[in-house]
């Protein structure tokens, strides 16, 4: 149906006058826990102890860094790791942690962060844990962070990682999730990562470039295409001053013509073996959305055509707003507002794309209106700013009209925006 045109190396940790470089601390993370939990640590007391070095590391580093500061982690993490266990176990317990502790050696260099992606995402786990955890483990973001993001309290989602943690600490690299979850886990942890605080965007995209290569599975190259698709379009999202740039409004030639390529080519490989799932349905729609050289070209009928295919994998809310918004694209906004009051009013952004339909439909007064209610529930500061903004245009070009009228001119439309 689709028819389209055609851990960073680990290196040394430089002090930045007095602070030293978080980002590339939080780069190591994973490795270095990778590295304890190969020598026999449990999953929940390896974090435990790489946060304890870290913030040995934040006090001591400043001073100037070690040559070796993967190695350096590993040592006080480990030595955390074994203290813990003496703390708690008897003597005969705490001798034999001892002697089975490695010899002193080159560290291992192996790349551990898919591996604990999966342990992340064991079954035991709901999706909203496994990536509560992934992104506290391994992205490095903080509760607070992460809580935000969920908009839930901080002490809500500390306890939703502590029992996330506590359930995974038997399990094994032997014993990983399942492919599914993993997916689903990347999937959200990019989304996280392209919208939040910290970028974890391309690290998911290494990610899953990895899985899709090591399994040849067709929904992990979806969802593959679904990202590199959509970073295609990053550059072009927001203003110099941080503010959003609606799709019809992003100027194209900013877009990474190189990755969309490259995400086309993906998906088209996967496409072609029959086995339609949820992330190549998306990365379909993302294609178009991509073909387009403008907005008034996008094949909004074939983007409907996909949602359809996309509801039929997954009655996923989300898709069905979408959807409707493509539908008032495609058919026109009265079409559009019938389709979305079929959906519930409480979805999230539901009251944004009604007002983007009423404007279409020549409403600017309720569309000022839902706009403004919209930017009360937006989930992030960027977005509610875009809203108000929208509500502010519109409110003022009522008054406009309303000033035009009194002189005798007539009214002037304001263009639409998505």
């Amino acid at each position: 149906m689709l028819r389209v045109a055609g851990g960073p190396a680990v290196r040394g940790l430089p002090a930045h006058g007095d602070r030293v470089n978080e980002p590339l601390l939080r780069d190591l993370v994973p490795a270095v826990i990778g590295v304890l939990v190969r020598r026999g640590a449990d999953f929940a007391s390896a974090e435990d102890a790489v946060q304890e070095a870290l913030v040995e590391a934040v006090r001591g580093w400043p001073d100037g860094p070690p040559q070796d500061p993967k190695g350096w982690l590993v040592t006080v993490a480990w030595r955390k790791f074994l203290d813990d266990a003496r703390a708690e176990a008897s003597r005969r317990r705490r001798e034999e942690r001892v002697e089975s502790e490695p010899p002193p050696g080159p560290v291992e260099a192996a790349d551990d962060t898919l591996q604990l992606y999966f342990l992340c995402a064991h079954p035991s786990l709901t999706p909203a844990s496994a990536v509560a955890l992934t992104l506290r483990a391994v992205g490095g973001l903080t509760t607070r962070q992460i809580a935000q993001a969920y908009l839930v309290p901080e002490a809500t989602m500390a306890q939703r990682i502590s029992r996330a943690k506590r359930t995974v600490s038997g399990v094994r690299f032997h014993q990983p999730g399942d492919l599914a979850t993993v997916l689903r886990v990347l999937y959200l942890v990019f989304n996280e990562g392209y919208s939040g605080d910290v970028d974890l965007a391309a690290e998911a995209i290494r990610l899953t470039r990895q899985l899709a290569a090591r399994t040849s599975d067709e929904e992990a190259a979806g969802l593959l295409a679904l990202m590199l698709l959509h970073h295609a379009r990053r550059p072009a999202r927001t203003r110099p001053d941080g503010s959003l740039v609606p799709l019809a409004e992003q100027d194209r030639r900013l877009w990474d013509t190189r990755l969309i390529a490259e995400g086309v080519d993906v998906l088209q490989t996967a496409l072609a073996l029959d086995r339609l799932g949820e992330f190549q349905a998306q990365a379909a729609i993302a294609a178009l959305h991509a073909d387009a050289q403008a907005a008034e070209e996008t094949d909004w009928v074939q983007i409907v055509e996909w949602y359809d295919e996309l509801l039929l994998l997954t009655d996923n809310p989300v898709a069905r707003l979408n959807r409707a918004v493509a539908v008032g694209e495609a058919d026109g906004p009265r079409a559009g507002l019938a389709a979305l009051a079929e959906l519930d009013p409480a979805l999230p952004r539901h009251t944004a794309a009604a007002a983007y339909l009423h404007e279409r439909d020549g409403n600017p007064r309720v569309a000022a209106r839902l706009y403004a209610e919209a930017a009360l529930a937006a989930p992030n500061i960027p977005e509610r700013d875009h809203l108000t903004r929208q509500a502010a245009r519109l409110n003022a070009q009522s008054r406009g009209r309303h000033g035009a009228r009194a002189a005798g001119a007539s009214p002037r439309q304001g263009r639409p925006e998505l």
